[in-house]
């Protein structure tokens, strides 16, 4: 019913929203050419504008990647987006690049955290300079037909484990929070299987290994509740419109609420900055503002059946690190892995995934060699930036490459 009303809600601000974006772009068209450019004018039309842009989006944004700088070249490379496997519920999206020697295979999990896989566009953007770059872009939950079936935490590292077989022996895979839990597994699993096609290497960035290292807001508040309470408020049914309509949903809106409600007074603030700016005039840094939120606010809704079994396998009854996670019916044993090197990056000011909770993947994968571990903490970075933004691109990405090098 609440997915129904926020639907509805939806509906009725739209033609508002139109509307504003219209009178904004009038209102400062007039005053700038009839010598009434005063801050009245200007102040309403960013008003008018912090309106009509303030708004979810359900369709995933372009990554818009069409060329990048190849090391030791003088000119840019293009850059093909290729979808070379596909399921109802994920594409394994490949950037494929004019260049001879694309680099090694990495194959980027990204999370399935109420974004689209575009929220690591300047992760991709970065890889791509020293690497053949693969993605995992799952797909909105509500645009996929109940028919499709479900989709569960399982289905995920069944995924995990098909596109790394699909890309074949020696890649490399990096999961990026959320999935570093489904690959520890998936490439258990292999290894305990003897699978040939088992990575080279796995990186994991900012994931909930322990949670019980150094619990979070996040992680307090999955456990704060019993799974059943999860069930109650938080799944929802995708309203009639959707081509997923009646399928169950952790809708992304709701996701996003709860990110935006950890920190308030950064976003409140972002937005009165951005009103300033657009009063000013100043648009290199309304362009910005625009372009984070832009991504930020597109959203996608999780299947019920992923989400809560990843509350509860992750952040209840962590099952990974106790030893007791079954997938089909297999116990995943991290101490199976002998051959895939492991890379583990943590933020200092991280407060989704704390210092500790990552780096216990160490402990469980008892079975490989000292040699094959590494460990790195990113002084002064949050969650978002080791992954994104300068210290990713000057600190924590050298040592991630380097890593893969030796690994190759």
């Amino acid at each position: 019913m609440f997915y129904q009303l926020y639907q509805a809600q939806l509906d009725f601000l739209d033609p508002f929203r139109a509307a504003s974006h219209g009178a904004a772009m009038l209102l400062r068209r007039f005053s700038g050419g009839t010598g009434y450019d005063t801050l009245m004018p200007r102040a309403t039309a960013a008003a008018l504008d912090l309106f009509s842009e303030t708004l979810t989006t359900h369709e995933r944004p372009d990554f818009a990647i069409r060329h990048i700088g190849i090391p030791g070249q003088h000119a840019h490379v293009h850059v093909h987006e290729e979808v070379v496997s596909s399921t109802p519920f994920c594409d394994l999206l490949h950037f494929r690049k004019d260049v001879d020697n694309p680099g090694p295979r990495l194959l980027v999990v990204a999370p399935m955290s109420g974004h689209f896989c575009t929220l690591l566009r300047g992760t991709v953007r970065t890889l791509l300079a020293d690497h053949d770059v693969f993605i995992t872009d799952w797909k909105n939950a509500r645009d996929v037909p109940r028919s499709a079936g479900t989709f569960d935490f399982d289905d995920s590292i069944a995924h995990i484990i098909g596109f790394i077989e699909h890309l074949g022996a020696g890649t490399h895979v990096l999961a990026v929070c959320q999935p570093a839990v489904p690959v520890l597994a998936a490439v258990a699993l292999m290894a305990a299987s003897d699978n040939p096609a088992q990575p080279a290497s796995m990186v994991l960035m900012g994931g909930p290994i322990d949670t019980r290292a150094s619990p979070t807001q996040v992680s307090e508040l999955a456990r704060s509740k019993p799974i059943d309470w999860f069930k109650r408020h938080l799944v929802q049914t995708v309203p009639w419109q959707h081509k997923g309509a009646f399928r169950r949903v952790y809708p992304g809106f709701m996701q996003l609420a709860a990110f935006l409600s950890m920190n308030p007074d950064r976003h409140v603030n972002a937005h009165w900055d951005q009103f300033n700016n657009l009063t000013k005039g100043d648009h290199e840094s309304t362009d910005a503002h625009k372009a984070f939120y832009r991504e930020y606010m597109a959203v996608m809704d999780l299947p019920a059946e992923f989400f809560l079994q990843t509350v509860q396998t992750v952040f209840q009854d962590h099952d990974l690190p106790k030893g007791t996670m079954v997938w089909r019916g297999q116990r995943v044993d991290p101490a199976a892995i002998r051959r895939t090197a492991l890379f583990t990056i943590e933020g200092e000011l991280d407060d989704i995934c704390a210092y500790g909770q990552t780096l216990a993947a160490h402990d469980l994968c008892s079975g490989l060699a000292a040699s094959k571990k590494a460990n790195h903490l990113q002084h002064g970075a949050g969650h978002y930036g080791i992954f994104n933004g300068r210290r990713w691109r000057e600190q924590v990405y050298p040592l991630l490459r380097d890593f893969i090098r030796a690994q190759d």
